[in-house]
């Protein structure tokens, strides 16, 4: 399947790295441009590349400046030269995976202790505690992006009924408290400050710098939260 033509800038980020970005949004087909590009440039990087980041709706390159310049000799710059070659990238057709997402189920406790914004949420939303977590678990969220902490899903878009700003003032999250923040929901894999509001808490290890592949969720995954007991939680 291929992608339909979706407008884009392309800009640095500093000295040594260039973005291309297709608009502030959060939108599955722009997404899925993101992360095929995002796989073409990983498995046939420009010259000089060190990573290839994709978020939301981009996608940053960071590059070696010194190794990117002895690959050219046409007088630009390596900027213009990586982006003029970017753009080249971008006249290609990128076709986008026909795989089936993989899903992952992640087990959480919305009880009081794990979830010390939930009943605030359902205040200001006028529904019961029960009903937040029902509606939570009531859908699949894509991951969008890895970003923030090693490991930290974006996630969504969670049902209108449950969306909530962040908090004006961050403080400390425990590792993984489930949140939301806005249209998004997420995990936050390590303690940290943090502002998102908090609903519940998974005893998975969203990252393991010791394991394989160290971040439990990928870009692309889809993700069904599950209510657990909180004696379900310390079994685990």
């Amino acid at each position: 399947m291929d992608h339909p033509n979706i407008p884009y800038r392309i800009f640095p980020l500093g000295d040594t790295a260039i973005t291309i970005d297709f608009g502030n949004v959060i939108d599955e087909s722009i997404n899925d441009k993101v992360l095929a590009l995002f796989d073409q440039l990983r498995n046939d990087p420009l010259p000089g590349t060190i990573e290839v980041v994709p978020a939301y709706s981009s996608v940053t390159i960071y590059y070696d400046l010194f190794g990117a310049s002895k690959s050219f000799s046409n007088g630009k710059s390596v900027y213009d030269t990586i982006s003029g070659q970017l753009a080249e990238r971008m006249e290609q057709t990128l076709p986008v995976s026909e795989a089936i997402p993989r899903l992952v189920n992640i087990p959480v406790c919305y009880e009081k202790e794990f979830a010390p914004d939930i009943e605030y949420l359902a205040r200001e939303r006028n529904i019961t505690v029960d009903e937040l977590i029902h509606i939570h678990v009531s859908r699949q969220y894509r991951v969008y992006m890895l970003g923030f902490l090693p490991g930290f899903a974006y996630m969504g878009e969670v049902n209108k009924t449950i969306t909530i700003p962040r908090k004006p003032q961050p403080v400390t999250v425990a590792a993984g408290s489930v949140g939301i923040a806005g249209k998004q929901t997420g995990i936050y894999p390590l303690q940290s400050p943090g502002g998102w509001q908090i609903i519940g808490r998974t005893p998975l290890k969203l990252f393991d710098a010791d394991r394989e592949e160290p971040s439990l969720l990928r870009a692309g995954d889809r993700v069904q939260f599950i209510s657990i007991s909180k004696n379900e939680f310390e079994s685990y």
